[in-house]
């Protein structure tokens, strides 16, 4: 009863992802294709999008975006909404985590991890405001992380950058009361995607992108603010707050779960993904430039 209530909530939406070309991206595009939307992937890579694309069926169409460039996010819903109408539902999903001790950390390496993951959304939030606000209906999703609430060592910057989404995304939803525009946040553990390549937390099984588009396509079903994937991650979260810092800390030091990013650092498996997130179009001074003008 409540996959069909989704098909027919979902049926005919039109509903636009970042970071769309694999991964959680991909996964939920094809969900959400499957519960009759209408989705368009935008993603730097814009070859691979258009494999996904064609591998899940006409009901996905890809384009180009550089979250970071807010006129690549502009022309990138314009050109959505050009070819199936009026936006719905806006999921920021495009994020990149290279790991690094934070002394380490090459200056270019946190512009580019704070441009994509953090305002790469504050532009997607924005651009989609715009066009839902004069309509008083819509939907943003942004998705975060465990790690905005439990930061590991190895990824400050990407901690901090799931964070601020976190904070923003709350403060917005305060912002947008009364308007019509839902905004959701979706907080995973360890996916099982590239990005998590050689990070291995002991007693814990990655989680399928599977699992996270699920759970996505629930929370457009069933709106709400804050989802943890999986569920029980958010129940410990809040069972060990309740003892507060010391017994978090010490949980997750038992647990060994302070030392799978600082362990992956420079690891043979992970050199491809890294090479891969740190060689991206998106260049934080040229989006300097082209915001200041």
């Amino acid at each position: 009863m409540r996959e069909h209530t989704g098909q027919n909530r979902l049926h005919g939406k039109v509903i636009a992802i970042t970071g769309g070309a694999r991964g959680i991206g991909a996964a939920t595009a094809a969900a959400l294709a499957e519960a009759g939307a209408q989705v368009v992937i935008g993603d730097v890579d814009r070859a691979a999008a258009e494999e996904t694309a064609a591998a899940i069926g006409k009901a996905v169409t890809a384009l180009t975006l550089d979250v970071a460039d807010i006129d690549s996010f502009s022309s990138f819903l314009d050109d959505a909404q050009t070819r199936h109408g009026s936006l719905d539902v806006l999921i920021n999903n495009a994020g990149i985590m290279p790991l690094s001790r934070a002394e380490e950390e090459p200056s270019a390496t946190t512009a580019q991890i704070l441009a994509v993951n953090l305002q790469g959304v504050i532009h997607g939030c924005k651009q989609a405001v715009i066009r839902m606000k004069p309509r008083r209906s819509g939907h943003i999703v942004n998705v975060a992380s465990i790690a905005g609430k439990v930061p590991f060592p190895g990824a400050a910057t990407y901690a901090a950058s799931k964070a601020g989404v976190l904070a923003y995304s709350d403060a917005l939803r305060a912002e947008l009361r009364g308007t019509g525009i839902e905004v959701s946040c979706v907080l995973p553990g360890i996916v099982n995607t590239e990005l998590a390549t050689g990070i291995a937390v002991r007693g814990f099984e990655p989680i399928a992108p599977e699992e996270v588009a699920r759970a996505l396509v629930d929370v457009l079903e069933h709106p709400r603010f804050e989802v943890f994937v999986p569920r029980q991650a958010g129940f410990v979260l809040k069972a060990t707050s309740v003892g507060g810092r010391r017994l978090s800390e010490w949980l997750q030091h038992a647990l060994r779960a302070d030392t799978p990013m600082l362990e992956a650092i420079g690891t043979p498996e992970r050199s491809h993904y890294e090479k891969r997130a740190r060689q991206l179009r998106t260049s934080p001074q040229t989006l300097q430039q082209k915001e200041e003008k």
